[in-house]
């Protein structure tokens, strides 16, 4: 939920599948309200746009039930709420939220239809405060990626210096066999932290994964705190030659522990609110490094 502020009067925006809907309803306080949306959507011209809009990003639209509604537009008694729209037709463009931040809101196509309704100024400072948020937005999004890359690759060095110092050397493998004990390494960390390797992540989001994105993008800055210590923790459990098996129970305990307390913290909401599609922390998961 984020607002921004027209005149003295604030009005909340909703995400809804990635896209940015805007409150009509907060968009007429002080006005006729409710009367004033049902005013707009019993004009044609309204009518008329809201169909277009539908047909293009509404695979389900109901073009015959709206074809009923353009053919009476217009008419004295014609009358259509944004229920009815919905009810009818099936529209996404316009939905109804109940609750503390109840009210009709319109994808922000339409939302700046209905500014100009009210008036070209009121459309064009709307446009104007809607763009300076998602700058602002963009800019803290920045920020946030820029403190995971870093949290990233803090101690990635301190685990691979063990691993280049001691499993490499025990193992006595060749030179073409050493990037698959780092990766499976860095493998044990993500079932320590997530419950499941890159490989099981990259075949549940293949389209992620075709777009160059791995798992760690979309974790919690929270999240890449512990997975920070725990490449610590990793690189001296190497170092005190203690097997996979035991140095996984220690590691999965270990982050289990962390984000527990990380998530008494109010802070913790913050950090899940960063990314639209993050990974939750495995804390109810059962302790199986196979699960």
């Amino acid at each position: 939920m984020s607002k921004i502020n027209l005149k003295g009067v604030e009005i909340s925006i909703v995400a809804k599948n990635d896209q940015d809907y805007i409150c009509l309803t907060d968009m007429v306080k002080g006005e006729e309200g409710v009367d004033h949306i049902k005013n707009w959507m019993r004009n044609r011209n309204t009518v008329e746009f809201l169909g277009i809009w539908e047909k293009l990003y509404n695979p389900d639209f109901k073009g015959v039930e709206f074809d009923t509604f353009r053919k009476e537009a217009g008419l004295n008694n014609f009358t259509l709420t944004p229920k009815k729209w919905i009810d009818a037709t099936g529209a996404i463009g316009i939905i109804s939220k109940s609750g503390k931040y109840g009210g009709t809101y319109a994808h922000k196509d339409i939302a700046f239809e209905f500014g100009t309704w009210i008036s070209p100024e009121f459309k064009l400072l709307l446009i104007q405060e809607f763009q300076r948020l998602k700058d602002f937005e963009s800019k803290q999004l920045n920020q946030a990626w820029d403190v995971r890359r870093v949290l990233t690759k803090a101690n990635y060095r301190v685990q691979t210096d063990a691993i280049k110092d001691v499993l490499i050397p025990a193992k006595n493998l060749p030179k073409d066999k050493e990037g698959f004990l780092y990766a499976t390494e860095a493998d044990l960390l993500n079932q320590a932290m997530y419950g499941y390797t890159a490989k099981q992540w990259k075949e549940n989001n293949p389209q992620l994964a075709l777009n160059g994105e791995n798992m760690r993008d979309y974790a919690t800055v929270h999240q890449l705190i512990v997975l920070n210590g725990l490449e610590v923790v990793n690189a001296e459990l190497i170092r005190a030659n203690m097997s996979i098996d035991d140095r996984f129970k220690i590691l999965r305990r270990s982050a289990i522990q962390q984000l527990k307390s990380l998530q008494s913290s109010k802070s913790i909401e913050d950090a899940d609110a960063e990314s639209p599609n993050m990974l939750r922390a495995i804390v109810h998961k059962k302790e199986d490094p196979k699960k």
